[in-house]
């Protein structure tokens, strides 16, 4: 009997220091002081803000405030350079930001016979189209923009010879597939090919975004993964330096020769993220960097990796504008690599990219990223002339009304093309440039209807040039402009749309794609599936595959616009 009462009292004993044991590890836990960065202040403030900083969950706030311990995932090493509080990772939702623009309408040549605009050669709307709809999600209109979407591609224009005039043009006029009577005017231009070997000196550096919100798999390793496939492009005789930005700025790697390639990557794959996003500051830094290197002969680049958002610092646009501005005034050039989804601020690329005389990005795949620093490294960092505007006038005794399709955002005023102070896109290495006028031929089928007192406008000519293309550019190192000048004549007309280039075809079928993106307003009874079919005709022979994927994603749209319907 006293035996089996020893045993009893053992076990109460065991259950009780087990007990006490369990007690001070829940007490220890609750009460241990907590990861700075997920004790942000004002963070209720702040929400009406957009902010890319760390973040907790309101389920985790309610858990803190109960006294459960919050059990976090070991931090990733700190950017080299910087020590910064690390943060658990999240994910935003619908808080992409981009800027909206109504469609070109068509206007009357008669009261209008000049169109104007920017040349634009950048890409982020395609690929942002392309993760979306990959997806099985339609965009949102504002983030297509369809002269990104036809320029995403390459186009067999003819090659310039020199470069002291560094564009060929090529023009066709062919029948619209989705509007009898109208017809479409095919601009094409294509960028001298600088060889690897007459390359100039680069001198890069790449700021790059380390705030918490890089944290995701599409975003952070995806940089690190990009970047290092931009190295492997670089002669060894260019120099790269590094600046991260977070809470604050950081110099990570000071500028070195890509011939201690091995010293690079290590820098770029010990990044680590968390905290806000001190964007500006980081540039004001990479901006120094690159004047201290400065290369009068060579290319001066700085290269922006981020999801877009800035909350620390200088946050007004029209701010940070002037600032790249005047260091495109140095000779210091800014190109934009956008990453991730949830809350990428693509108005905020845009307006950089566009006034640091580069070119804005968006990459969401591995694949996409060797397109762009890989297979597009010469004109991504090569450019062969700057400030390249368009100016076409039409006849009006064989064209009624027109419309350019696309470049909203790049529109420019009749007298813009003539002023070597207003700034416009630039043109790298080897890239071709499209863009599409869809024109009412004088006695065609009139869009905007008749006018009560128009005036008398003399005899349709038919033979008639319908316009005239005029392109004003600059060489990389001069302020003054050079220009160059093609006539729309009968030579360039064909019969059918059948009749048209291959390549004016297929770039037809996307730019149909994205009016249907964007609602469709001027496309008629054009359908996805008529874009498929006249892409498929137009295919060619698609080395790297990218335009089988195009009507992969018009498959897709097919499926979302579907799905979206249903929800309806």
């Amino acid at each position: 009997m006293g035996s089996q009462h020893r045993s009893i009292g053992l076990a109460l004993g065991v259950l009780f220091l087990a007990s006490c044991a369990g007690s001070s590890i829940d007490n220890s836990a609750a009460n241990a002081p907590l990861p700075e960065a997920a004790n942000e202040p004002q963070e209720a403030a702040d929400a009406a803000i957009v902010v890319t900083g760390s973040r907790i969950s309101a389920n985790q706030k309610a858990m803190r405030a109960e006294g459960y311990p919050m059990a976090l995932p070991p931090p990733p090493p700190p950017a080299p350079g910087m020590s910064g509080n690390w943060s658990p990772p999240y994910h935003d939702e619908g808080r992409d930001k981009f800027t909206n623009f109504a469609e070109n309408s068509f206007h009357i040549v008669r009261e209008a016979p000049v169109s104007t605009f920017s040349i634009d050669v950048d890409t982020a709307s395609y690929s942002w189209v392309r993760a979306s709809l990959n997806q099985k999600l339609l965009p949102q209109p504002a983030a297509v923009r369809t002269e990104e979407m036809i320029n995403y591609f390459h186009y067999d224009y003819a090659r310039p010879q020199t470069t002291a005039q560094p564009f060929s043009t090529n023009v066709a006029v062919f029948p619209s597939p989705w509007a009898k009577g109208r017809k479409l005017v095919r601009i094409g231009i294509r960028g001298y090919d600088v060889q690897r070997a007459a390359r100039p000196r680069a001198n890069l550096v790449f700021l790059i975004d380390t705030s918490g919100s890089m944290q995701e798999p599409n975003k952070l390793p995806l940089v690190q993964r990009s970047l290092n496939m931009l190295l492997d492009e670089l002669d060894p005789r260019d120099t790269v330096a590094i600046v991260t930005y977070a809470g604050y700025a950081g110099t990570a790697l000071q500028p070195t020769p890509v011939a201690q390639k091995e010293r690079i990557r290590a820098v770029i794959d010990g990044l680590g993220a968390g905290g806000s996003t001190a964007g500006a500051e980081g540039i004001r830094q990479a901006y120094n960097l690159a004047e201290q290197n400065l290369d009068r002969g060579g290319v001066n680049r700085v290269i922006l990796a981020t999801d877009g958002d800035f909350n620390v610092g200088i946050t007004d646009q029209g701010e940070l504008k002037g600032y790249i501005e005047r260091e495109r005034g140095k000779g210091v050039f800014l190109s934009v690599l956008g990453f991730g989804m949830g809350n990428y601020n693509d108005a905020l690329m845009q307006t950089l990219a566009q006034n640091g005389n580069g070119t804005a990005a968006y990459i969401d795949t591995a694949q996409e990223a060797r397109k762009t620093l890989v297979e597009e490294a010469g004109s991504t960092l090569f450019t062969i002339a700057k400030d390249v505007k368009i100016q076409v006038e039409f006849n009006p005794r064989a064209v009624a009304e027109y419309r350019l399709i696309g470049y909203e955002t790049r529109a420019l005023n009749r007298d813009d093309f003539d002023n070597d102070k207003v700034d416009a896109g630039d043109v790298g290495s080897g890239q071709t440039v499209t863009a599409l006028y869809e024109v009412v031929p004088v006695g065609g089928p009139s869009v905007m209807g008749a006018s009560r007192y128009a005036g008398t406008e003399g005899p349709r000519c038919n033979a008639c040039e319908l316009g005239f293309v005029k392109i004003r550019y600059k060489l990389p190192k001069s302020d003054t402009s050079r220009l160059i000048s093609t006539p729309i004549n009968a030579g360039v007309q064909f019969a059918s749309f059948d009749a048209a280039p291959r390549d004016a075809r297929f770039a037809t079928a996307v730019a149909g794609f994205a009016e249907l993106l964007r609602g469709g307003r001027y496309t008629g009874p054009l359908t996805y599936d008529d874009v498929l079919r006249i892409a498929s005709a137009a295919r060619g022979t698609d080395e790297y595959g990218y335009r089988s994927e195009f009507l992969q994603l018009v498959r897709n749209a097919k499926g979302a616009r579907s799905i979206a319907q249903l929800g309806e």
